[in-house]
């Protein structure tokens, strides 16, 4: 007991000491380690035996208080630091790189992958698409903004777009509807079609000929694209591809400018009219000379 009493005094006087020691200078580091240093000496003078808990990783001096446990090594708590910004770690959770540990703040500013969208540190779970990594909740349409479904996006100047946005903005459109073309299609007249779309501007029939004729950029069946032009016959009501006669502000096939009476053909285009009604000169003195 007796030096038990001893060793007490002693480690009082080395504490008022040390104590004063810290007032005096500025490098308490240093005094605090000469202190301890100091303190197991007097410990072991006694004959009370100090057992390190190991060397700090950091300083290499022995461990004879708290200790931590960390990358393979052991460590005085104020020694075990994150590397980029020297803050004491002590029981937090850190990261490690390379065989240096990180703090989180600093682990995920240095390495996380960064979002292509806010740039900023991606903590969480990452989304990985064209070429660049995404918080999930950031990659989404560039024109609705909606969040992408099973049915995926579509890309478009390094650009992001929903299949309904994409198809609406830079799908071709149709000539007919000017709905966005999909699937089967039609080209004609510089342009694509949707298949039902093709059609005749007047009536609307499909060519089951495959031909047509173009008017005003427009298709049409041919029948109505010579009524359009005006070159339907008068007498037949069918196009005039050929020859024709102009007369009374119509016209006619040659073989269908005929006598309204006698329905002889009127060569020569020589003929008599009464009441829009074309007659021959024989028909017309035998009808109207009275």
């Amino acid at each position: 007991m007796a030096h038990l009493s001893e060793m007490q005094a002693k480690v009082s006087l080395t504490e008022d000491a040390n104590r004063k020691n810290l007032a005096d200078k500025p490098d308490h580091k240093a005094s605090l380690d000469s202190m301890l240093g100091g303190l197991e000496q007097e410990l072991q003078d006694l004959g009370i035996a100090t057992v390190p808990k190991g060397h700090c990783a950091s300083c290499q001096k022995p461990i004879a208080g708290k200790v931590i446990h960390a990358l393979g090594q052991s460590w005085h708590p104020e020694h075990f630091v994150c590397t980029h910004c020297k803050e004491e770690i002590g029981s937090s959770p850190f990261f490690e790189r390379n065989g240096l540990a990180y703090c989180s703040n600093d682990y995920h500013h240095l390495f996380s992958p960064r979002c292509a969208y806010c740039a900023a540190p991606i903590m969480d779970k990452v989304l990985t698409a064209m070429n660049q990594t995404w918080h999930p909740e950031h990659f989404f349409c560039s024109h609705c903004g909606g969040v992408f479904g099973a049915e995926g996006f579509h890309e478009k100047d390094n650009k992001p777009y929903c299949r309904k946005d994409f198809l609406a903005m830079f799908s071709p459109k149709c000539g007919g509807c000017n709905r966005p073309v999909l699937e089967n299609y039609l080209s004609a007249m510089n342009n694509v079609w949707h298949p039902e779309c093709f059609v005749c501007g007047d009536c609307f029939c499909s060519f089951s000929s495959g031909s047509f004729f173009e008017l005003d950029g427009r298709p049409f069946c041919e029948l109505h694209y010579h009524h359009r032009r005006g070159t339907l016959c008068h007498g037949c009501g069918q196009p005039i591809t050929g020859r024709c006669i102009s007369a009374m502000g119509h016209k006619f096939h040659p073989e269908h400018f005929v006598c309204a009476f006698c329905l002889t053909q009127l060569s020569k285009g020589i003929f008599r009219e009464q009441n829009n009604k074309t007659y021959c000169q024989l028909c017309f003195n035998k009808l109207f000379s009275q």
